[in-house]
């Protein structure tokens, strides 16, 4: 039974700290603990409180990875504009995490909780379907107010062609590719949440965080909630500016959903949960 004490003998200890470099910060297991016994929380909050934090975390990955594009959009050079891409988009989860926002690729995470029979299956699940449609909401909520405020009409419309040729880039990926980029893109997104949690001040926590999300925006990974604003927002600029001369057929809703998200969101899931159970299995006393 979810909460039951004698199931979660081992995450009663004290949480220990432990000095690196003068900074103040506590174990990887001790994160741990901190992150299982938050999945309560998580589970027993409203579904509108859920919703409406879950509509902030899109909001927010959307707004980085919209300043990330503006940012890179008239950079020639190929590397250089990845880079610059990977420097801007952490303040997305820098701002969910300091926030307390939910953002359902670090939620995955919650595997740790009923690993541990705090909570339920179902309850986890219920979590993941309210935040994913919230995640949804505010990502598309702020493509959309960016068509209302010409922001992709910055530097004589290439805003607009790179976020339309980023969409067209996401949904012509095969669906091994998404698949597996995303694993790969959500155990590193789990890891910068989990190293977060072992950080004591807000300037360590984005310090923390920082560097793994920047690794897989660098090597092109797939994240679900990013690509709900990328991909909406590519859409919504076919639909005002053009197609710029690219061939943007397979640019549909239909794509959006089902050649890329489905398997993107699959997975986050399986990247998500392998980090949870190994963090999980890491943490235990034997």
């Amino acid at each position: 039974m979810p909460g039951n004490s004698k199931m979660c003998r081992r995450y009663t200890g004290k949480i220990r700290e432990r000095t690196l470099g003068g900074i103040e910060m506590i174990t990887a297991k001790d994160a741990t603990i901190k992150y299982s016994e938050g999945g309560i929380a998580k589970t027993n909050m409203s579904i509108s409180k859920m919703f409406v934090l879950a509509f902030m975390a899109g909001i927010f990955i959307s707004f980085a990875g919209s300043a990330a594009t503006i940012a890179a959009s008239t950079v020639e050079n190929a590397s250089l504009a990845k880079l610059l891409n990977a420097l801007i988009f952490p303040a997305g989860l820098a701002m969910v995490v300091l926030n307390g926002s939910e953002l359902f690729t670090g939620n995955n995470l919650m595997v740790i909780s009923v690993l541990d029979k705090r909570i339920s299956f179902l309850s986890m699940l219920k979590n993941w379907i309210v935040v994913y449609i919230g995640n949804l909401v505010g990502s598309m909520f702020i493509s959309w107010m960016f068509i209302l405020g010409h922001e992709y009409s910055l530097f004589g419309n290439a805003v607009a062609e790179s976020v339309i040729n980023t969409a067209v880039v996401k949904t012509n990926l095969s669906f091994e590719d998404a698949f597996v980029k995303a694993i790969l893109c959500n155990i590193l997104v789990c890891a910068a949440v989990m190293m977060a949690m072992m950080a004591d001040n807000a300037a360590e926590k984005i310090a923390a965080l920082y560097f793994p999300i920047m690794v897989f925006v660098v090597c092109s990974f797939e994240h679900s909630v990013a690509n709900m604003g990328y991909i909406s927002g590519g859409l919504f600029a076919k639909m005002k500016y053009g197609n710029f001369g690219m061939d943007v057929s397979g640019l549909t809703w239909y794509s959006f959903f089902i050649k890329n998200l489905f398997p993107v969101t699959l997975g986050n899931i399986v990247g998500g949960c392998l980090t949870g159970m190994m963090y999980w299995y890491t943490g235990k006393e034997k």
